[in-house]
C-alpha cells in the first residue's frame, strides 16, 4: 500500500471520511423484480442535451456521469457521458482499492450519490417501492464494502418518510456491516418535521442504543436545483467563463450557510441533551469558520439569556466538542486553528466528485497523501494523527 511522502505521516494511516460510490446503471433493475420492476430508478437518454439521466418515478435527476469527475480531462460543467468514460475506481470496489493505493489512503467511508441527493424523488415513489429501493441500495453498497471490509465502511440510507421502517433498516442494515447512517438536516424541503423535532427521536434513540453515526451530507432532495445551478447543460455546449465563475462562486460560498445552520441547529437545540452519547458528523463541511461560529454561538448563548433561561444546558461549543465532527479536504491555511479542537474534525477528499482532492488535468489537487503531508507541516504531530487517522477510526471502528 502506497504511503504518504514524508516520514512524518509514515506511521499515520490515512482514513478519507467522504467519499462516493457512483451507482451502477442497474444498480435498481437488476434487483428490483416482479411487482417492483416497475418502480425500479433507471437510466433514460434525454434528447434534449442528448445525455442519459436517471429517472426516479416522473423525475428526471442528474446525468449518470456527472459525480464522476475523478482525472476528467475537462471542467464542470463537462464531464463524462458514461460511465467507461469516467474513473473506474467510482464505482468498481477493485478499482477503488487500487486507486487507495495510489492516493495514500487506507480506508474510506462509502456515501451515495442520488438517493442522498434526492431523497424526496424517492419517497414519491410511494412508501413501499421506496422502502425497497433503500434495502437496494443498502445491500449494494454492503456488496461493494466487501471487496474489503477493513478499509471501505458503508453507510445507511433510511426510508426517512416512515419512523419504523427506519427503524427495521437501521437494524436491518447493520447486520450488513454498515457503521453510520446518512441523514438529513433539510427535512423541512420534504414537508416533514425539523432533523431536531422529537418526531425522529426514536431514530436517535435506537442510533444511540447501536453506535451508529448520524451523518449530515451537504445536499437533500435537489431535483430542482439541478436545473438551478445548470448541471444538465450538455457537455457539447461547455462552459463559459460566466459559468465557471459563477460556479466557482456558488459551490464555494454556499457549503458554509448550508452547514453552519446545520451545526447550529444541532448545539443549540435541546438534541444533544436528549441523546448524549449519540455522535453527529457534518460532511463536506469545511473546517476554518467553524471556530467562529462556535465562538459566536456561545457569546450570543450568553449574551441572550440562555444561560439563565437553560441553566442544565452545556454552551454550543460544549456540545461540540463532546458529540459533534467535522470534516475538511483542502484547507491548508485555516488548519493551525485544529490545535483548538484536535478531536473533532476528520480528513476527507470527496472522491470522485468535482471538487475533491482528486488529481487530473483540470484539477488543482494533488495527491491526498502529498496534500496531506503538506497540512501536517502546519499542526503539530498529535493533532494530525487524530485528524487524519485516530478521530475517524474511533468513530467507524476501522481496525489499524
Amino acid at each position: 500500500m502506497a504511503v504518504p511522502s514524508s516520514s512524518s505521516l509514515m506511521d499515520i494511516r490515512i482514513i478519507d471520511t467522504d467519499s462516493h460510490v457512483t451507482e451502477p446503471l442497474d444498480l435498481w433493475t437488476s434487483r428490483m423484480t416482479g411487482r417492483w420492476a416497475e418502480f425500479a430508478p433507471h437510466v433514460e437518454m434525454d434528447n434534449q442535451i442528448g445525455e442519459q439521466r436517471w429517472v426516479v418515478g416522473e423525475r428526471w435527476l442528474s446525468p449518470i456521469g456527472y459525480y464522476t469527475m475523478a482525472g476528467w480531462s475537462a471542467p464542470v460543467p463537462n464531464h463524462p457521458l458514461t460511465l467507461e468514460e469516467g474513473d473506474k475506481g467510482a464505482w468498481d470496489p477493485q478499482t477503488r482499492l487500487k486507486r487507495l493505493d495510489e492516493y495514500g489512503v487506507y480506508a474510506q467511508i462509502l456515501y451515495p450519490n442520488i438517493i442522498a441527493f434526492n431523497g424526496a424523488a424517492f419517497r414519491d415513489l410511494g412508501r413501499e417501492a421506496g422502502i425497497v429501493c433503500t434495502q437496494v441500495y443498502n445491500d449494494f453498497i454492503a456488496d461493494f464494502a466487501s471487496a474489503d471490509p477493513s478499509r471501505f465502511v458503508p453507510l445507511m440510507v433510511l426510508p426517512f418518510w416512515d419512523v419504523g421502517a427506519c427503524l427495521a433498516e437501521m437494524r436491518r442494515a447493520a447486520e450488513l456491516g454498515h457503521r453510520g447512517m446518512v441523514w438529513s438536516g433539510k427535512f423541512e424541503t420534504a414537508s416533514l418535521p425539523h432533523f431536531t423535532d422529537t418526531h425522529w427521536d426514536p431514530v436517535y434513540a435506537q442510533a444511540q442504543e447501536m453506535g451508529l453515526s448520524v451523518n449530515f451530507h451537504a445536499g437533500f432532495s435537489v431535483d430542482e436545483d439541478l436545473v438551478r445551478d445548470g448541471i444538465l447543460m450538455s457537455v457539447r455546449q461547455g462552459a463559459s467563463v460566466k459559468d465557471a465563475r459563477e460556479r466557482a462562486r456558488s459551490t464555494g460560498a454556499h457549503l458554509m450557510p448550508l452547514l453552519s445552520e446545520t451545526l447550529s441547529h444541532i448545539v443549540t437545540s435541546e438534541l444533544c441533551a436528549r441523546f448524549p452519547e449519540l455522535r453527529f458528523v457534518s460532511v463536506e463541511s469545511g473546517f476554518g469558520y467553524v471556530p467562529y461560529l462556535l465562538e459566536s454561538l456561545d457569546w450570543h448563548w450568553k449574551n441572550y439569556g440562555c444561560v439563565t433561561q437553560y441553566p442544565d444546558a452545556l454552551l454550543p461549543s460544549e456540545y461540540f466538542r463532546r458529540q459533534v465532527y467535522g470534516t475538511f479536504w483542502f484547507e491548508r491555511e485555516t488548519l493551525p486553528l485544529l490545535e483548538l479542537y484536535p478531536d473533532n474534525f476528520m480528513f476527507e477528499t470527496d472522491y470522485p466528485h468535482p471538487t475533491s482532492l482528486s488529481p487530473g488535468p483540470f484539477s488543482a489537487a494533488e495527491l491526498p497523501s502529498i496534500h496531506a503531508d503538506k497540512a501536517f507541516q502546519q499542526i503539530t504531530p498529535e493533532t494530525a494523527r487524530k485528524a487524519f487517522q485516530d478521530n475517524a477510526a474511533r468513530l467507524y471502528g476501522i481496525k489499524l
